[in-house]
């Protein structure tokens, strides 16, 4: 996936980020993935998206919608490293039916 801000802002990002994981877990992704390599973090550029992502947490923490403190982290955007081959298109692929992923039709407002 590529964001292209012309087409997504970082706003509908976070909300959707945040409607699809358990922000309340710490270490893992479902049932069967486990470690560190698996928490949940907001990555930014820049102190806008910085300022947006922080309030977006403290928007979820305050909303009541969980009894468990928020485990997301969030921290500058470092090297990006793509992922392994077998891991790129892995839905696509035939990837386990496990996995967290869900797709959605996300409505862009026009300006």
């Amino acid at each position: 996936m590529t964001y292209d801000p012309a087409h997504v802002s970082y706003e509908m990002l976070l909300d959707v980020f945040w409607q699809m994981h358990d922000p309340t877990s710490r270490d893992d992704q479902g049932p069967y993935e486990r470690g560190s390599q698996y928490r949940a973090v907001i990555f930014y550029h820049g102190a806008e998206q910085a300022a947006l992502a922080d309030a977006s947490k403290t928007a979820v923490e305050e909303s009541g919608r969980h009894s468990l403190p928020i485990q997301t982290e969030i921290r500058a955007a470092g090297t990006f490293w793509p992922a392994e081959k077998y891991h790129q298109e892995y839905i696509a692929k035939g990837g386990d039916h496990h996995c967290n992923v869900f797709t959605r039709s996300i409505e862009i407002p026009k300006s």
